[in-house]
């Protein structure tokens, strides 16, 4: 028997938890939000330092407290935890598994806010043993925070980007000093000021230029060897940290007609957060990887718009049949379709990084003609953000993106 709801949400992190509150709060009767961890709040639930919340509720929260507050706002929903989805089918139709065994789930909208993981060490094509003592920021702050153990005395952070420092913040919460942090490029990837508050603030080392090539050990982690550009030198540790890389949690999206943005790695949407088949949306980091739970947060607030007004039937109903090229040093741009006969009233917010630390032009191509353009200075993983009004792309046959590096 199908279960039906009005809207289904998927991810109980967040945008998840942001999208499901902003859904009863406007109204609609029937919201189910499945989770498949055992408590709500996602990454935040891991993470015992302050930072979160200022932009939201105006106050600052430690990350399980923000985790609480969240869950807490959305309590008027259905929220069911422990809950898995296996498979999205079109119009809207979802088999999860749960403590009462398979469910089939229907809604007239499902929004997807899965979240994304950090690269696995697998992926990073590091060589060496596979020792204890190698792990990401998400199994450290879990260790740390939620076990209350310290897996070593000594490790290597690797990655400089913010959640670089909030792995920094967790080790002195738990007193291990970590050896160095270690990046590949020529300066950090986190704002610069990064640099001071590593060495200073926290008194690690920075190595910049630095590619670690192997992890040495048997039982546990013994050492590490890294690249500066003069040949292999070996580290005492006994840990390795990897931080970053995320990527969206789209295994389920892949495994399903739901198409997927090769630059993002989540799914491709329109300008109203939709997706290929028109009864998904998505929010959150489900849409690109990395971004802060605030800015989650406020996807998952705006997606629960858009969910709504499907339900009332005011989205336009057409294929969207405008798609965004991208040239140059970018990752990626999203949404990756526009609406040719789109309303002309609200402006089109375009999410955009770039693939290398660049200087350049940054416009917008419609048909030929260029409606839109700034330079930038922009580094990976750093948002970039502007909005075009839609009467500019109105009956538009091609838009394309263009970073012209200086």
């Amino acid at each position: 028997m199908t279960r039906w709801s009005d809207v289904i949400v998927l991810g109980g992190g967040p945008a998840g938890l942001s999208c499901a509150r902003e859904l009863r709060k406007l109204g609609v009767k029937s919201v189910t939000l499945l989770e498949r961890e055992a408590e709500l709040g996602g990454v935040p639930r891991h993470c015992g330092h302050t930072g979160y919340g200022l932009r939201e509720f105006g106050k600052l929260y430690t990350g399980p407290d923000y985790a609480k507050r969240i869950a807490d706002d959305a309590s008027d929903a259905d929220l069911r935890p422990r809950m898995t989805a296996l498979k999205i089918e079109p119009g809207g139709l979802i088999r999860a598994t749960g403590p009462n065994g398979m469910e089939d789930l229907q809604a007239k909208a499902v929004v997807l806010a899965m979240g994304a993981r950090e690269t696995p060490r697998s992926a990073r094509l590091i060589s060496g043993t596979r020792p204890f003592g190698v792990m990401n920021t998400g199994a450290l702050q879990q260790f740390i925070y939620l076990h209350g153990r310290c897996p070593f005395e000594c490790p290597v952070v690797v990655g400089s980007e913010l959640v670089a420092f909030s792995t920094l913040l967790t080790l002195r919460h738990a007193g291990i000093k970590p050896l160095a942090m270690i990046e590949e490029g020529e300066r950090i990837t986190a704002h610069r000021p990064g640099e001071w508050i590593a060495r200073l603030g926290f008194g690690v080392p920075l190595m910049v230029n630095t590619r670690l090539v192997r992890i040495l050990g048997q039982d546990r982690v013994e050492a590490i060897e890294v690249d500066r550009g003069f040949g292999p030198e070996r580290f005492d540790c006994d840990g390795v940290i990897l931080t970053g890389r995320f990527r969206p949690e789209a295994a389920l999206i892949a495994a399903s007609h739901v198409e997927l943005d090769a630059g993002t790695s989540g799914p491709a949407i329109d300008g109203y957060f939709r997706c290929s088949d028109h009864t998904f949306f998505a929010a959150g980091n489900i849409l690109r990887g990395i971004e802060t739970a605030g800015q989650c947060w406020r996807e998952g607030k705006a997606a629960a718009h858009m969910a709504l007004a499907r339900l009332e039937g005011r989205l336009p109903q057409r294929q969207a049949d405008a798609r965004v090229a991208i040239q140059g040093p970018l990752a990626y741009v999203y949404p990756q379709r526009i609406y040719r006969d789109a309303p002309t009233t609200n402006p089109l917010l375009f999410k955009a990084r770039v693939s290398r630390a660049v200087r350049g032009r940054l416009s917008v191509i419609v048909d030929g003609a260029v409606v839109w353009s700034k330079r930038i200075s922009a580094l990976p993983e750093r948002r970039i953000e502007w909005k075009l009004p839609y009467r500019n792309m109105k009956n538009c046959q091609q838009v394309t993106v263009e970073l012209d590096a200086a």
